[in-house]
């Protein structure tokens, strides 16, 4: 069976993931490449539905326990619909977060024990594991401000405090450290066109064959 390519996208709000997702996968469709775009949480109809409970309401609607749960219920109707099959086919598989958001959201910074969230990782992901991870940072002040401009609607996290993205900021970046063989941390500052070519200069590096074309 044909096996793809799956990278995930990481970082606080506001950090540009949907823009240089939708970048990254017109540029290697352009090379001949099959591209799948996909989220979380979301990516499947089942996925959304929850997505619609976790993003909107007040900031303490849920606790970061009942967030866990909730996160790895979506991701794992994510996984068997939309991720594996496409994998299977061969796709490169571009996400927008994965399990890092998890580890980092309601793990480093809403408290829930790394040994509870691996117990979940381990009976909810399986071996469908990214294998690059582009880790998008900026300061939280900024990447604020930018999610806070955009359109209302889906704010929830985004209402939880500076402090809180601080210490996601934090995380992200310490995470990141910890796996560095999957993981490279991408400066998004500047504009999108660079924070683009810093992606694809790592990109051609870690998976030259994605570079290269089929």
């Amino acid at each position: 069976m044909a096996r793809g390519w799956f990278i995930t996208f990481e970082g606080g709000e506001g950090v540009g993931k949907s823009t240089q997702i939708s970048r990254l996968a017109a540029r290697l469709s352009g090379s001949g490449r099959t591209v799948l775009t996909t989220r979380e949480p979301g990516g499947s109809p089942g996925a959304e539905a929850i997505r619609e409970m976790l993003v909107n309401g007040a900031a303490d609607r849920w606790s970061p326990q009942v967030e866990a749960l909730l996160m790895n219920a979506a991701r794992r109707d994510h996984i068997e619909r939309t991720i594996r099959p496409a994998l299977a086919r061969g796709d490169i598989v571009l996400c927008d977060r994965f399990a890092d958001s998890t580890r980092v959201y309601q793990g480093a910074a809403g408290g829930v024990s790394s040994e509870v969230l691996s117990i979940l990782e381990e009976l909810v992901i399986e071996e469908c594991r990214p294998g690059l991870t582009f880790v998008l940072d900026l300061p939280a002040e900024e990447g604020l401000a930018r999610a806070r401009s955009r359109q209302a609607g889906e704010g929830r996290f985004e209402a939880k405090g500076l402090a809180f993205h601080q210490k996601l900021r934090e995380a992200f970046v310490g995470l990141a450290a910890q796996e560095p063989e999957r993981c490279a941390v991408i400066d998004a500052k500047g504009a999108v066109e660079e924070v683009a070519a810093r992606i694809w200069t790592v990109l051609a590096k870690r998976a030259p064959e994605l570079i290269l074309g089929p």
